[in-house]
C-alpha cells in the first residue's frame, strides 16, 4: 500500500502559499509508515513548531492498474473519505529555499490520517462534493471537488502513467483554502456534507 498525494490542486490554496498554479497535478508520495492507524493517537511531532493541517479528499483504489485513460478510471476506485495531509511547513519552507525535496515535511511517521469511507455508487455525485474541517469546533477549511483543478479521473490517469496502481493504495486530491497551524490539544472534526468522516485530536 502506497499513498499519493496531489498538491496545489485548488487555485486558491496555491495562491495562498504564493505557489503558481500548475498545469499538471503536483504529485509527492508517503510511504505506509505515514499512515495514522486506526485508534491511534496523533502526537505532535518533536521536530516541527509550525505544524499545519491540510485537508482533503482521499480516494481508495480498488483495482490494480497502469496507464490507465480517463474514460476508464472511475472503474479504479470505489471509495471516499476525508484525510488530513500533516504538514511541518517550517521545514518544509526551509527545505523550498534550499531547493530539497519535501519527505521530511510531508512523509513522516502519521502524518496521513484518514476517516471513514463511504462506499461510491453509480448515483454519487462525485463532481460536487462539498466537505467541511473544523478546528475546535470553528469551520477552518471548505471545498467542494468542482473546485479541484484536475479531476479524479485526470488524477488518477495522470498518475498511472508513472506508479503503477494496486489495490488499497489511497490518493490525497489536494486541499482548498484555509490551511493553518494546529497545536496540543486541538480537536479537529471533518465532514463531507453532514455527515462526519474524522476526528481526532493532537496530543
Amino acid at each position: 500500500m502506497k499513498i499519493i498525494c496531489v498538491g496545489r490542486n485548488y487555485p486558491a490554496h496555491a495562491k495562498e502559499l504564493g505557489n503558481d498554479i500548475p498545469d499538471e497535478p503536483v504529485i509527492f508520495m508517503k510511504p505506509k509508515s505515514a499512515l495514522l492507524q486506526s485508534h491511534t493517537p496523533f502526537y505532535y511531532p518533536e521536530f516541527t513548531n509550525e505544524l499545519n493541517y491540510e485537508c482533503e479528499l482521499v480516494l481508495r483504489i480498488c483495482k490494480n492498474g497502469k496507464y490507465i485513460q480517463e474514460r476508464h478510471a472511475t472503474n479504479y476506485y470505489n471509495g471516499i473519505t476525508l484525510g488530513i495531509d500533516f504538514t511541518a511547513r517550517d521545514i518544509q519552507n526551509d527545505l523550498k529555499a534550499k531547493g530539497l525535496p519535501w519527505e521530511k515535511a510531508k512523509a513522516f511517521d502519521n502524518s496521513a490520517a484518514v476517516g471513514k469511507f463511504i462506499d461510491l455508487t453509480p448515483t454519487f455525485n462525485k463532481k460536487n462534493i462539498n466537505f467541511t474541517f473544523y478546528k475546535n469546533k470553528e469551520l477552518v477549511q471548505q471545498g467542494n471537488s468542482n473546485q479541484m483543478i484536475f479531476s479524479f479521473d485526470y488524477i488518477i490517469s495522470h498518475i498511472s502513467n508513472y506508479f503503477s496502481l494496486n489495490i488499497g493504495d489511497l490518493i490525497f486530491t489536494g486541499t482548498p483554502s484555509g490551511v493553518g497551524e494546529c497545536v496540543v490539544g486541538d480537536d479537529l472534526e471533518a465532514f463531507i456534507e453532514k455527515e462526519m468522516l474524522l476526528k481526532m485530536e493532537i496530543k
